[in-house]
């Protein structure tokens, strides 16, 4: 759960940089294409190898469950409907199933479990004589356990009739947990952030149950043969010793060892290569090498992007404000009933698809605009291309918003096709219903295509140069890069950008669980955290390179290396999302592994950030790019705090068998993806922004303000709230269990109500400092965000000029 990658690559030597290369890069270019190969195919074979074992050991879905000497219980498409019910309405933005989805109300795969032991405990108690299993000497206690363990652990699966047979009184659970989920969910939860007459269908709640009895099933049945349950024995649930098997232990033993043998390797091979001989000041320009440049037709077109960048910030903002006030007032925000209209499930999927649109659509723009200027030239309706693009992606943003607004509220219904197709799939961070995809799929494909026919005469100019290096030109000042290394790279990973999204077409409307979640990583995972890293680290080479700020010739190389480094563990490191997912334990042995080395370039990240201030004392014209620069350097704070610290905090096994589906892991989360790529998103705009306007003085007031508030609301949201109720939450799920660590009754105690309530300081600087940025780019276009006395408001290749900008 780590990100890697992206501040600038390796300058001169004097700055260092992420990696340092020797300075000799066209030497070894060829070693590290050869290197990314090796690593790219190795790890996608074995991703695949394994997804093919996950196949084939998922806990199995039973054709029918019955009775012992009884009859039938629930079938093979009661569960596979329940489970389409329980997306429609929301999935994993109303609780979590083992253990993925929203944090406010329980984990359903173990508040199951715990209800059912207790149930059949106390059951047991009352035939003995007893009145609850809770009042019962330590010794008959022991004695039913160890008899519910023989109930519950037992895999009584035949697969030759896709049988699953239970006791009378697992029936009698079943019953009365369906009973439970049934009013919960027609009568609304306020702790829980469930809204009255969500669910009122008898027969669709009745299904919704079993797919959370299938669930606690797979969590509580051993694997055949084996003394552990399909998902690891997670949930960690002590009435049926649901404890880390061994293999847990040790490999969580073996990530720490690698994790501190890379750090000391990355860190020896950083100071080794590194030379701090003084920079040579006369290889730097005296003056800004893009002023004079004019901005092409298309470039001008890409800054209506940035300006819906913003209107989608504010609004993700505004949804997570809210969505925390449901956290601790149920369904209210300051005692006002919203989720009338606006119920918990639609908030946090807009909350969490808001922000990967709005950082995708920067760093989308960013290449449209860096494309013409390291090509050359801009190729025939580029322009039109660039504008039908941004058409589409409105369609896709604010169609999907709505389809899950009526999905999520039951104007659609439950479990139909229609959910499915123009609603919601229910699954986090690829929520937006299949034919929204599919435009967002086409939308992708069309950007790499604008992206090639912009970037590639870069490559026939590099190939008829003699030393094969792309020189830049009046017409392509960014066109920087030793043997067509950063091109390609760039290239290279728009297409992966575009291509990788397709494995969210993995996900059918009824498939397995355990593959939807495998589907489903490598879109977050793969997409989200690994691709994007690879674009953005070679545009900003390509940016930081042609102002002269870094050799670009090392930068190249560098480029190459950092990516060579950071794909060898974040690939792999996939599987650390899956675990307790109906996984087998290689799954874990991999995972666990290649987790630890994604963290170790970002032991590295602090030496970055000091190294990137430095660029700002070189020459005056560079402080026109202080504030893109100041982003860049949060992304190198942010990088080793959030994706690093935080993210090794849960990443090892032992430790995320604790605390998967607590708020450790939207402590993660927050300051990875928004620290990380929020903060790249933002430097990037105003990178290219001020480049767009070379020579012209803003009035940065609000760039401060934002920069300031936003960094230091993130971090206040992070300390004073999320790590101590994760913490809070890690103690309660060690002592008890999960479900105890998911309850109303432990989360609305007073010390709890009081860190959540802590949330609301945090996010609201950090929503000062989002307006501040807003103002700022819509200062942009009224010429308040510029200074008065450096040459108005219309200026030759200006993005200001309506009338030139294509807005």
């Amino acid at each position: 759960m780590s990100a890697s990658a992206a501040p600038p690559p390796a300058r001169r030597p004097a700055h260092g940089g992420a990696i340092a290369v020797p300075d000799h890069p066209h030497r070894n270019d060829r070693r590290w294409w050869i290197a990314l190969l090796v690593v790219v195919l190795g790890s996608f074979a074995v991703l695949l190898y394994m997804g093919a074992k996950i196949n084939q050991d998922k806990p199995p879905v039973p054709q029918t469950v019955q009775v012992r000497g009884d009859g039938q219980v629930m079938t093979h498409d009661d569960i596979v409907q329940g489970q389409r019910i329980w997306q429609s309405l929301g999935g994993q933005e109303i609780g979590s199933v083992w253990g993925h989805g929203a944090y406010v109300a329980p984990d359903w795969t173990a508040d199951w479990l715990h209800r059912e032991a207790v149930f059949i405990l106390d059951a047991w108690a009352k035939e003995d004589g007893g009145t609850t299993y809770a009042d019962l000497p330590a010794e008959q206690q022991a004695l039913f356990k160890g008899r519910l363990m023989e109930v519950l652990r037992t895999n009584t699966y035949d697969a030759d009739s896709g049988t699953v047979t239970i006791d009378p009184i697992r029936e009698q659970a079943w019953r009365a947990n369906s009973a439970y989920y049934a009013k919960l969910f027609a009568d609304g939860h306020d702790h829980y952030a469930i809204q009255k007459g969500l669910l009122t269908d008898p027969v669709q709640a009745q299904q919704m149950a079993d797919f959370f009895w299938w669930t606690s099933w797979s969590a509580s049945t051993n694997r055949p043969g084996d003394d552990v349950t399909y998902t690891q024995n997670w949930p960690h649930e002590p009435l049926i010793d649901n404890v880390p098997p061994a293999d847990n232990i040790l490999w969580s033993i073996i990530s720490f060892i690698l994790l501190l043998g890379g750090i000391a390797g990355m860190v020896f091979y950083h100071s080794y290569l590194r030379d701090d001989t003084p920079e040579n000041l006369d290889e730097i320009p005296h003056d800004d090498p893009l002023l004079g440049y004019e901005s092409t037709p298309s470039q001008k077109a890409t800054l209506k992007y940035f300006f819906i960048v913003g209107f989608l910030f504010m609004l993700q903002i505004a949804m997570g404000i809210i969505g925390a006030h449901y956290g601790v007032e149920g369904g209210a925000l300051y005692g006002i009933p919203i989720d009338e209209i606006l119920p918990y499930s639609v908030v946090r999927t807009w909350h969490t698809q808001l922000g990967i649109f709005w950082i995708a659509t920067a760093w989308l723009a960013t290449g449209l605009y860096v494309a013409p200027a390291v090509g050359g030239k801009e190729p025939k309706f580029q322009r039109l291309g660039v504008n039908v693009l941004f058409g589409a992606l409105l369609v896709v943003v604010l169609g999907s918003m709505f389809g899950e607004w009526l999905s999520m509220t039951g104007r659609m219904g439950f479990g139909r096709d229609r959910n499915y197709w123009v609603g919601t799939q229910g699954m986090e961070y690829v929520d937006l219903g299949r034919l929204f995809q599919i435009g967002l799929t086409i939308g992708l494909f069309l950007w790499f295509a604008l992206m090639w026919r912009g970037v590639s005469p870069a490559l026939k100019r590099a190939k008829a140069s003699p030393d094969g290096h792309a020189t830049p030109t009046a017409t392509a000042p960014l066109a920087v890069g030793s043997q067509r290394t950063l091109t390609l790279m760039l290239l290279a990973s728009c297409f992966s950008i575009a291509g990788f999204y397709l494995a969210a077409f993995g996900i059918g409307k009824s498939t397995h669980l355990s593959i939807a979640e495998y589907w489903r990583w490598w879109v977050v995972h793969l997409w989200v955290e690994g691709f994007f890293e690879v674009f953005a680290t070679a545009v900003i080479a390509f940016l930081f390179a042609r102002l002269g700020l870094i050799n670009a010739r090392l930068a190249a190389s560098s480029t190459l290396a950092s990516t060579v480094i950071f794909l060898t563990g974040g690939i792999l490191g996939t599987f650390h999302h899956l675990y307790f997912t109906g996984s087998p334990s290689g799954v874990l042995a991999i995972g666990a592994s290649f987790s630890a080395l994604e963290v170790i370039p970002l032991a590295l990240m602090g030496f970055e950030a000091f190294r990137n201030l430095r660029l700002l004392k070189v020459r005056d014209w560079v402080a026109g790019y202080k504030w893109a620069i100041y982003f860049f350097v949060s992304v190198a704070f942010w990088n080793m705090l959030g994706a690093g610290i935080f993210g090794f905090l849960i990443n090892p096994p032992i430790s995320l068998f604790y605390v998967q589906g607590l708020n450790l892991t939207p402590l993660h989360g927050h300051t990875a993806l928004f620290g990380v790529y929020g903060m790249l998103g933002i430097g990037l705009m105003l990178f290219c922004v001020r480049s767009l306007m070379p020579g012209r003085e803003w009035n940065d007031l609000p760039i401060k303000i934002g920069f300031w508030t936003m960094n230091g609301g993130l971090f206040l949201m992070a300390m004073l709230s999320l790590l101590p109720v994760g913490l809070a939450q890690a103690w309660a799920s060690i002592d008890k269990g999960l479900w105890w660590a998911r309850s109303d009754e432990f989360l609305y105690g007073d010390t709890l109500t009081i860190l959540r309530w802590l949330r609301v300081p945090g996010d609201t600087i950090f929503a000062i400092g989002a307006a501040a940025i807003g103002v700022f780019m819509v200062g942009l276009l009224t010429g308040w965000s510029l200074r008065k006395d450096s040459g108005g408001v219309v200026e030759q290749g200006s993005p200001v000029a309506h009338d030139e900008a294509g807005v």
